[in-house]
């Protein structure tokens, strides 16, 4: 155990704030609640906002599962101009004078619907030759990227929204709604809308609004998770923290009786009493409580990874 840390297994469901990046997030909380161990599901750029799940403790054995999660996203296109980074953070490299309406936007959508191969932007973390692809483009090295496969489940446009007091409507600014799997990066998305669409366009503003069963409805900000730890009950529980399978909706659950998690803490194959369909993945619950990842096959649950709690 690490000198003066807590034992908190679980999650928190995090409402990351606009201009400061995951990693500032992630040490923010583990200065303030001094976890064994914490990390986080998914990164987010400094110009986004929105869900942003801490695994502590035991929840960090979890944070791949989470991260193969959906994820739905809240997003702005502005038209008009391409920005070296695809979000509004960059330099303008490319200018269009064609400003597409709602009917053509809403026509083309179909086309960034489902199994789609998408050329990620060069300012992303992907690695090319042991090196990560934004150091390379912030060096000026030109970058080699190939396409990769996505999923694009759902895609809707929101409309142009009003951008200012009086009502006035930004005509050059379009908002969407998309739920993406793993890999999907929105600001390519947003590039490949507009030049579909015979324009150029950057993404103004990113939202994370779901990953997984995590939504940010239910988020809490740091000052929530800061003025907790200042007004901290004497039980020592802390707001907002979740279970560990909290995180794992999504995938079958399997109870135990005490003798059957003898056997699986001791690694050993565990054989079921009623029938069961194989599965790669299970969550093993004991007393309600999550306690190890498996998989079932030919009727047996074989050990993945144990929980220690």
């Amino acid at each position: 155990m690490k000198k003066n840390r807590n034992t908190v297994n679980g999650w928190l469901n995090l409402y990351k704030p606009l201009g400061i990046t995951s990693a500032d997030a992630v040490n923010k909380v583990k200065w303030l609640l001094k976890p064994q161990k914490i990390g986080h599901a998914g990164t987010l750029d400094p110009l986004a906002t929105g869900v942003l799940p801490l695994a502590l403790g035991e929840g960090t054995k979890c944070i791949n599962l989470l991260m193969d999660a959906q994820k739905t996203y809240e997003f702005a296109v502005t038209f008009g101009e391409r920005r070296s980074t695809d979000d509004a953070e960059g330099e303008v490299v490319a200018t269009s004078g064609h400003i597409p309406d709602a009917a053509a936007i809403s026509a083309v959508l179909p086309t960034f619907t489902g199994a789609l191969m998408q050329m990620p932007p060069a300012y992303s973390a992907l690695k090319i030759n042991g090196k990560r692809a934004y150091d390379l483009a912030r060096a000026g090295e030109e970058v080699e990227l190939q396409p990769r496969p996505v999923t694009v489940h759902a895609l809707e446009f929101l409309g142009f929204r009003a951008a200012a007091a009086d009502g006035a409507t930004d005509a050059t600014t379009a908002h969407f709604r998309a739920t993406v799997s793993k890999g999907t990066y929105i600001r390519s998305l947003g590039r490949d809308i507009a030049q579909k669409l015979g324009s150029e366009g950057y993404i103004s503003r990113l939202h994370r609004a779901a990953v997984g069963s995590f939504r940010d409805q239910d988020a809490i900000s740091l000052d929530f998770i800061a003025e907790s730890v200042h007004n901290a009950a004497p039980s020592g529980e802390i707001p907002g923290l979740l279970p560990l399978h909290a995180a794992l909706d999504d995938i079958p659950a399997l109870a135990l009786e005490g003798q059957q998690l003898t056997q699986l803490r001791h690694g050993q194959r565990v054989p079921l009493t009623k029938p069961h369909p194989d599965a790669p993945q299970i969550a093993v619950m004991y007393q309600e409580m999550l306690v190890a990842l498996a998989r079932v096959e030919r009727n047996q649950l074989i050990p993945v990874r144990l929980l220690n709690l």
